[in-house]
């Protein structure tokens, strides 16, 4: 489980420290790939190959579900960790999450989100009215 926020920067070739309890859960190679609201997503290969069978068995008869992989696995790389446990981002994820020099690395619950830390901030902002209102809802489904 991933759990947890970590502020790092990332250097001038798109190298990006991750936190030493994230890389343990990611294992050796993992798969970043465009997630919502505008930040990736990191996932172990496990949870990946998982994510995958799951959008295999949506229909390509809807145009909805074909959009959606398109956007999901178009822009999936996979990635490794160098000797100083920095991944190397592509430039088109950084351009797609905004990723310019200071960074949010989120973990939440069975995947790492990676943010622009104005973009994070900008987020927690916003939804910081609906926590009450979310939480009645997790109510209602148990939590």
């Amino acid at each position: 489980m991933f759990i947890g926020e970590y502020y790092h920067t990332i250097d001038e070739k798109g190298r990006l420290i991750i936190p030493a309890r994230f890389r343990e859960g990611l294992g050796d190679r993992f798969i970043v790939t465009k997630g919502l609201d505008n930040c990736l997503f990191v996932y172990p290969r496990k949870n990946w190959e998982e994510i995958e069978q799951k959008l295999r068995s949506w229909p390509l008869t809807r145009a909805d579900a074909r959009a959606f992989m398109r956007f999901f696995f178009s822009g999936a790389t996979e990635c490794e960790f160098d000797r100083q446990g920095r991944i190397l981002l592509p430039a088109s994820l950084r351009e797609y999450a905004r990723l310019e020099k200071e960074v949010v690395i989120a973990g939440v619950s069975t995947r790492v989100e990676i943010w622009s830390r104005e973009l994070w901030e900008k987020y927690l902002a916003e939804t910081a009215a609906q926590y009450e209102a979310l939480a009645e809802k997790m109510g209602d489904l148990g939590f």
